[in-house]
């Protein structure tokens, strides 16, 4: 049946005029040493380390994009552990930096083909130091259900997880976890707390755990969930669904997540058609081949970013959507405000798909001054397979990604293996430093073959971030006429108090700019100029 071509109605078709800034390093992550497709690229950023996990490794690089350790296979943080977390490597990682805390999270499912029963091995390191010791766990998932797409939050009162559950090759809805986090940072015995929410609507799916960066959430604040929702799944509008998840580690009966399973909040979102070449994983074009590569436009790509700026809370995200009806990817993107609030709304959205090309798996986040920056995959029967990421200032305008478009690096191939199987997601990280440096991590192809991807790991960051946040400005004549006349000179210092990120001790500075003025004769404003005919 062919679709009704219909334009996505916030769809972003023009490319910025402003540049965004090119990456301050760029290097190569780890490559297929496993022979697994997809790759499910991640990484974190941490003061002094970034590490990255794919299927079935990782690796621990310094910030310079030196190599410090492996690229080693996944299950070596578990060895002498024992049980399915040494003896399985399963795959669909995830790592994590907790500023909070100043360690890190890698986790990874396990007896996924073995299985039942099923679970989830996470590793937390005892320093900030992700070459160093890890306080280990495993935990039993389900007897029943398989752990599908495990995804991760930070949030002070725990680890939060979402996963996609399957019994055999059957649908059996989100399940939601939360990981008692304190007990995991010292490395004691620690809870798990398990909803299955098949019962509740088994339509429920994809949902992403927020993941806090920057300021920790007001005193209390319960922890955010979302997912997206098309109206063709039999939801009643496409919309974005909040969740809070209440977790009570004294008496875990009394935790509820949500109003009884159902969302605490439903946000009615511009129409959009997720249906992408049927959700067939044979979609997006490639040059040189007639295999076509997974869009996984069925729901949210990773991750769910919170961050409070005191004023307002905001929570980011995205997912891959068909732009004008003829199966053409693009990205639409948010902003939500105070989900926690009295009144939450979405503050912006846009689909980003400024040209013919398609863009999809994309990662987005927002610096510490509320500037965002989108990173995908894009191609096309012309273009390979290439990491590149725009963004927005957070002055720009509403609904828009106008500060042009930049690439990581070009690819060179295209992937011809018949499972198409591509991401099945990226990361966009924000260093902990200076809150205002990102860092992507995506695949590409250098050279087409079956299954010969690489991944790639590049930072940037906008030149305004911190430059002049929080600064006071005041403005004082001296030694002037007064009143001051036409023809006169009025002399006046200008005093900056510098309170952003970068000026802890709050310093000021004292300059002309410049010592005076001359003020000449008035002139008339230029006549209207009359309307085009």
């Amino acid at each position: 049946m062919t679709k009704p071509q219909a334009l996505d109605p916030v769809a972003q078709s023009w490319v910025g005029a402003a540049a965004m800034p090119s990456p301050i390093r760029t290097f190569e992550g780890i490559s297929n040493i496993d022979s697994v497709l997809p790759p499910d690229t991640n990484g974190d950023v941490g003061p002094n380390h970034y590490v990255q996990i794919v299927n079935l490794s990782f690796a621990i690089f310094s910030k310079s994009g030196t190599l410090l350790y492996g690229p080693a296979a996944n299950n070596t943080l578990w060895a002498g552990f024992g049980g399915p977390c040494e003896n399985t490597n399963d795959g669909d990682p995830i790592v994590l930096y907790d500023h909070l805390a100043d360690r890190w999270l890698m986790s990874q499912f396990a007896n996924a083909f073995a299985g039942p029963p099923f679970h989830q091995c996470i590793a937390i390191s005892q320093t900030g130091d992700p070459t160093g010791v890890w306080h280990l766990y495993d935990f039993l998932y389900s007897t029943t259900k398989f752990n599908d797409y495990p995804k991760f939050g930070v949030w002070p009162d725990g680890y939060y997880m979402t996963a996609n559950q399957f019994v055999g090759n059957n649908w059996a809805g989100a399940g939601v976890v939360a990981f008692e986090r304190q007990k995991m940072l010292d490395g004691l015995p620690a809870q798990m707390l398990y909803f299955d929410l098949f019962s509740v609507n088994r339509n429920f799916g994809g949902m992403l755990p927020a993941d806090l960066d920057g300021s920790p959430p007001p005193a209390g604040s319960l922890g955010y969930f979302m997912e997206v929702d098309d109206a063709a799944f039999g939801f009643s509008t496409d919309s974005l669904r909040i969740w809070q998840f209440h977790v009570d580690w004294t008496i875990p009966a009394n935790s509820t997540f949500g109003v009884s399973g159902n969302p605490n909040v439903v946000l009615n979102t511009a129409p959009f058609d997720s249906n992408l070449c049927g959700f067939s994983a044979h979609c997006i074009p490639q040059p040189g081949t007639t295999r076509t590569l997974d869009a996984l436009s069925d729901w949210l790509m990773y991750r769910l970013q919170y961050r409070n700026f005191g004023d307002h809370e905001s929570l980011v995200l995205n997912h891959t959507v068909d732009v004008d009806g003829t199966d053409h990817a693009g990205i639409r993107w948010y902003e939500v405000r105070d989900p926690g609030g009295g009144s939450p709304t979405i503050h912006q959205q846009g689909t980003y798909a400024p040209d013919a090309l398609h863009r999809w798996m994309g990662s987005v986040a927002m610096d510490g001054d509320g500037n965002m920056a989108l990173g995908f995959s894009v191609s096309s029967k012309n273009v390979f397979p290439s990491i590149r990421y725009v963004g927005r200032l957070a002055g720009d305008p509403l609904g828009t990604m106008p500060q042009g478009e930049a690439e990581l690096i070009a690819g060179s191939g295209s992937q011809t293996s018949k499972f198409s199987r591509w991401g099945d997601y990226s990361m966009m990280a924000v260093d902990p430093t200076d809150d205002c440096t990102f860092w992507y991590t995506q695949e590409y192809y250098a050279t087409t073959s079956s299954a010969g991807w690489q991944t790639r790991i590049g930072a940037f960051k906008f030149p305004s971030c911190g430059a002049a946040s929080g600064a006071d400005l005041s403005l004082s004549k001296t030694d002037s006429p007064d009143p001051i006349t036409i023809g006169g000179t009025l002399t006046y210092t200008v005093t900056v108090t510098n309170n952003g990120p970068d000026a802890a001790t709050g310093v000021v500075l004292t300059d002309t700019l410049p010592s005076s003025v001359t003020f000449a004769s008035a002139t008339s404003p230029p006549a209207p100029r009359p309307p085009a005919r």
